[in-house]
């Protein structure tokens, strides 16, 4: 996705679970429970953008880099949904197939059934043998080992993926990612226990979701992809709302070059959770 997101964070993850053998286990509650901000949640969380991608034989949005993750770290998965041209909902960031798979075209001009003989590359161009999973699939797979913040891409309805969330039991561990506040206030009509992450840089920002009727309990604030001041995260924390920050793109950057303990310094700022495109690296500075 690009540099707004949706995201579902793991705030009260047991970091005593995290092992390469097993699972991070989910904890109960859900809901504003889950996501909510609280001065006692712990170390910041890690949202893994497009679910990973950046590890040689690891695609983005493929269940099985989402599987490599959850494994080494108690992990947020960030990822894209779009539409078939039969009305299935499946995992891809792009409008073409020609970056991330070994099929070329639109892939709103194919079939479910199509995309078959296709399978994921990964962001070094390598092939791999998996291929493009359903939103069915992954929400499916992710029970009790991850949360989810979900980017809508523009061929799919709200209303298409809050039925499949709700279809398979994990609206309590699923955010959905909004880019204005017309659209968070859309979806707070159509589902109004879903957690919504809504864009809050400033001031003004939250003032036009307040005004549209979106509750505190609702939002998780993406806060953009530089630090904001500090008063904007006490101004947050203080309603209850936790804060995103994206560290993908230029602060990923910067830590690689300057030292990875910059995440830590990100989280003791204000950040509650960081999407990024080095989950571990984030999760060796952080846990």
């Amino acid at each position: 996705m690009t540099t707004k997101y949706i995201l579902l964070f793991g705030l009260g993850f047991s970091l005593a679970t995290c092992s390469p053998a097993t699972y991070t286990k989910i904890p109960t509650g859900g809901g504003p429970t889950f996501f909510s901000y609280k001065s006692n949640n712990g170390p910041a969380k890690i949202s893994a953008h497009r679910g990973g991608g950046d590890l040689k034989g690891y695609p983005e949005n493929c269940i099985e880099s989402f599987a490599f993750l959850a494994k080494k770290l108690p992990v947020i998965i960030e990822c894209d949904i779009d539409l078939t041209k039969d009305s299935v909902m499946v995992m891809m960031h792009d409008a073409t197939l020609d970056r991330t798979t070994t099929g070329t075209g639109k892939l709103i001009d194919k079939t479910y059934a199509e995309l078959a003989q296709y399978r994921l590359e990964d962001n070094l161009g390598n092939a791999t043998p998996y291929k493009i999973p359903t939103l069915e699939e992954v929400l499916n797979w992710g029970k009790g080992k991850v949360a989810f913040t979900l980017d809508v891409k523009r061929n799919v309805s709200f209303e298409k993926v809050i039925n499949m969330v709700r279809k398979t039991g994990m609206a309590d561990y699923a955010a959905v990612i909004t880019y204005n506040a017309q659209d968070a206030a859309r979806l707070n009509k159509l589902d109004p226990n879903l957690m919504i992450s809504v864009t809050i840089r400033n001031h003004a920002e939250y003032d036009r979701l307040h005004e549209l009727g979106i509750p505190d309990n609702r939002m998780v604030a993406f806060v953009g992809v530089k630090e904001p001041e500090l008063e904007l995260y006490q101004f947050l924390h203080q309603k209850g709302i936790a804060c995103i920050l994206g560290t993908l793109g230029n602060l990923d950057k910067q830590a690689a070059a300057k030292g990875d303990q910059a995440y830590k310094k990100f989280a003791e700022n204000g950040a509650d959770i960081m999407s990024t495109d080095r989950p571990l690296e984030v999760w060796q500075a952080v846990k």
